[in-house]
């Protein structure tokens, strides 16, 4: 989660030095050449007739779906505003895990949803346009959408997690990715100069967090329930604020943090829900 939540700062970094499709394509192929190296291990599964749909629509949802909305999103919102978005991702997980895994969504749960969901809408609302959130309410609504696509990817996943190596559900989607996005590269003009700040970050995005965050995540799901797994994003809000505010100088305003305590108030009663 830690690394998750360093990924809105790279990717701010990278945004000022290269266009938002060429950072994800980039950071797509940094991390398929990193799979190489663990080329046994990916075809390690037990592979049934018509996985090949269903996984193909994981990749699509993330990487692919994903990183267009949050490269968007980032470009018109704050770090510290996208990372505190992704608070509701457990509770967009656990509701999803009801209709397709069977498992149990409470009143207290639900009520959690919308507390959170008021908080986020309060956030999007009350943000200030700035030269690093131009568009807030936009960009807010698309990393929204980004934590849907999310959502779907980690239920996905844990469907396959039973029969598939971790490595191989992280290496497939990022094979994917590379392939999606490269006639999109092929469409636009390479970049003419080179930044070694947005260099540095996009391989830190391909090495580090597509390879370093999701196989950790990966093999945590593939050992714990879905829903359990995903509650650690809570942690993502809090480590992209701080990192925000130490490496962007990013802060939010009176209000939008009264919004994060909504937030985080809701977040807590859907947890509170599960354990009991």
């Amino acid at each position: 989660m830690l690394l998750w939540a360093s990924s809105f700062i790279a990717l701010k970094f990278a945004f000022e030095a290269y266009s938002p499709m060429f950072v994800i394509w980039a950071r797509m192929i940094v991390a398929s050449c990193c799979f190489v190296f663990f080329i046994k291990q990916f075809f390690r599964f037990d592979y049934k007739a018509g996985d090949w749909k269903l996984l193909c629509c994981m990749a699509l949802l993330e990487p692919c779906i994903y990183f267009v909305l949050e490269a968007e999103a980032l470009m018109n919102t704050s770090a510290a505003q996208a990372g505190t978005i992704t608070a509701i991702l457990p509770l967009l997980i656990a509701f999803i895990a009801f209709f397709t895994l069977g498992e149990r969504v409470t009143r207290t749960q639900l009520a959690g949803f919308s507390v959170a969901f008021a908080g986020v809408i309060g956030l999007s609302l009350g943000s200030e346009v700035t030269e690093s959130a131009p568009n807030p309410l936009w960009g807010n609504f698309l990393e929204f959408l980004a934590m849907c696509c999310a959502a779907g990817y980690s239920v996905l996943l844990k469907r396959f997690s039973v029969r598939y190596s971790a490595v191989f559900l992280t290496a497939f989607p990022a094979f994917v990715g590379a392939i999606f996005f490269t006639p999109f590269m092929l469409m636009l003009q390479f970049p003419t100069t080179f930044s070694l700040v947005g260099t540095g970050a996009i391989i830190y995005l391909g090495m580090v967090v597509t390879l370093g965050a999701y196989l950790c995540f990966n093999y945590a799901v593939s050992r714990l329930p879905v829903t359990v797994a995903g509650s650690f994003s809570n942690l993502i809000p809090v480590f992209t604020v701080v990192l925000a505010w130490l490496i962007l100088d990013e802060s939010l305003t009176q209000s939008q943090l009264v919004a994060c305590a909504l937030v985080a108030s809701g977040v807590y009663l859907s947890q509170r829900g599960r354990s009991k």
